[in-house]
C-alpha cells in the first residue's frame, strides 16, 4: 500500500513554510510587518542586525515562540505569542528549531531553497 502524497501549500519563492502545528497543516511567512515586529522585539537596528541575531544559533525558547508567532501571523494566522506558546509543533522542541531555521533561512537566503534545501534558480 502506498502512503498519500501531501501537498504542500506553500511557496518557498514568497518566503512560505508549511508545518504541522497542534495537529493542522499551517503556513509561516515573515512578511514585512512581521519582520518589523521582529526588529522591534529584539532591539534590532536593521534587518542586518536581526539576521545576525538568528544566525548565532543562540536562540532561547521564548524567541523560537516570537519567531513561530511572527510567522503564523505572516501566513494569515490569528494567533498570540500566547497562543503559540500553547500549541505543540510536530516534532517538539527539535521541530520547532527545524522549523524556525528553515522559515529564517527561506526569508534571509538569497536563492531560494528547494524542499530538499538545495539552491534553486529564480524565475
Amino acid at each position: 500500500m502506498h502512503e498519500p502524497v501531501t501537498v504542500s501549500r506553500a511557496n518557498r519563492h514568497r518566503g512560505e513554510v508549511e508545518a504541522v502545528i497542534d495537529g493542522e497543516r499551517r503556513i509561516l511567512c515573515l512578511t514585512l510587518g512581521a519582520l518589523a515586529e521582529l526588529e522591534t522585539a529584539f532591539g534590532a537596528e536593521s534587518m542586518a542586525d536581526l539576521g545576525s541575531r538568528f544566525s548565532s544559533g543562540r536562540l532561547k525558547s521564548a524567541d523560537l515562540i516570537r519567531i513561530l508567532a511572527c510567522g503564523l501571523r505572516g501566513g494569515g494566522n490569528r494567533l498570540s505569542d500566547d497562543d503559540v506558546a500553547d500549541m505543540a509543533v510536530e516534532g517538539g522542541l527539535a521541530g520547532a528549531a527545524r522549523l524556525v531555521g528553515d522559515l529564517l533561512a527561506v526569508t534571509f537566503s538569497a536563492a531560494p531553497q528547494s524542499a530538499s534545501g538545495e539552491a534553486t534558480a529564480s524565475p
